[in-house]
């Protein structure tokens, strides 16, 4: 006689963090499995991103049969300014929901939106690198894509492959004298927020906190470090590096204009590219950029191409471009920012920035 056995239950919990710090492991080890697209999922980093916009972090965990099946990390962010937003991940540039199968995947987004609806807020935020096949949800309109190099098993293969005038800057910035330091100290943090909000402040958009930075990089521990390139001792140039599972992520950047000349950015990629290579990546990424734009045609001459990131929502009341940087109602606020001394921008910065998802 063929016995039948009924499909297990998929069963949701909404855990607040720090809460239930007893379901980490179990959680680490699926997201383990996951992979690259699991990297900004775990739960301290999810509480140092929070904490750093002082901002409440939750995680959706999805069981069947008591083993892990999906996880939804997720911050409620909650601006007088701007609204109630409900989003996974801010500050990365992917997260969303890490799932075993789509009846998971559909499981852990119900709960999600009910979740997002008992906090009225204005929409769900779903930062998707493998997007989710659900008509709950809408897409959002976004030229951002991930620039992503393939690595070689030694750094000499991806040199020959850069294009000559690639290699032109990067000479051309060790003849300047351009030091390159790493670390993951309080003075490398120091080093590269001083670059990085300056950089933020002549692009006309609030900083965010220099807690962020410290808080990621005790979290990530060995997998996180700060690139500083030095002119003659001061920082011009500046990158944190995020090393994942096969992958190296530079979510943020900078280079100051005033030292363009130097090709200072050139050379701090490569020595980015080299330390990913060192680690035995077999893949970095140089970023979001915008299809198109200066920085999208600065990393594609590198040999990257193009990796969508699919930013999906379920939309409770007004729009999702509402508060994207390149809306137009934004204009005179930027240019308005760009003329502050930047020690009021990192003041002012990241008491506007924590709002915006």
């Amino acid at each position: 006689m063929k016995v039948m056995h009924k499909p297990l239950d998929i069963s949701t919990t909404v855990h607040r963090l720090p809460e239930s710090e007893d379901r980490w492991a179990s959680w680490r080890d699926f997201l383990r499995a996951n992979g690259e697209p699991a990297m900004y999922c775990d739960p301290e980093i999810i509480e140092a991103i929070a904490t750093g916009l002082r901002q409440e972090p939750f995680i959706i965990e999805a069981t069947r049969g008591g083993d892990v099946v999906g996880l939804l990390p997720a911050i409620f962010m909650r601006s007088s300014l701007f609204g109630r937003f409900l989003v996974s991940v801010p500050y990365v540039n992917w997260g969303g929901v890490i799932c075993a199968d789509e009846a998971v995947g559909r499981k852990v987004l119900g709960t999600a939106i009910r979740l997002a609806e008992e906090l009225d807020t204005n929409y769900l935020e779903l930062r998707q690198l493998e997007p989710l096949d659900d008509d709950r949800l809408v897409v959002g309109k976004s030229a951002k894509v991930q620039m992503r190099l393939p690595l070689g098993a030694e750094a000499d293969e991806n040199w020959r492959g850069l294009k000559s005038e690639v290699r032109t800057q990067i000479r051309k910035a060790a003849k300047h004298g351009l030091q390159v330091s790493w670390g993951r100290d309080d003075e490398s943090i120091r080093a590269f927020y001083e670059v990085f909000s300056r950089n933020m402040r002549d692009l006309g958009t609030p900083v965010f906190p220099l807690r962020l930075f410290r808080n990621i990089a005790a979290a990530a521990r060995d997998n996180a470090e700060f690139g500083v390139v030095r002119l003659d001792g001061a920082p011009i140039a500046a990158c944190l590096a995020i090393h994942g599972p096969g992958l190296t992520e530079i979510p943020s950047a900078a280079a100051l204009r005033a030292y363009r000349k130097t090709a200072a950015n050139s050379l701090m990629y490569w020595n980015a590219i080299e330390r990913a290579i060192e680690r035995g990546q077999t893949e970095f990424d140089f970023g979001r950029s915008t299809l198109g734009g200066a920085t999208y045609i600065f990393k594609k001459k590198w040999g990257a191409t193009a990796r969508p990131v699919t930013w999906q929502y379920y939309l409770r009341r007004g729009d999702t471009q509402s508060m994207r940087p390149d809306n137009r109602k934004f204009a005179l606020a930027i240019q308005l920012w760009q003329r502050l001394p930047v020690a009021a921008t990192r003041v002012l910065g990241p008491m506007i920035v924590r709002g915006i998802p």
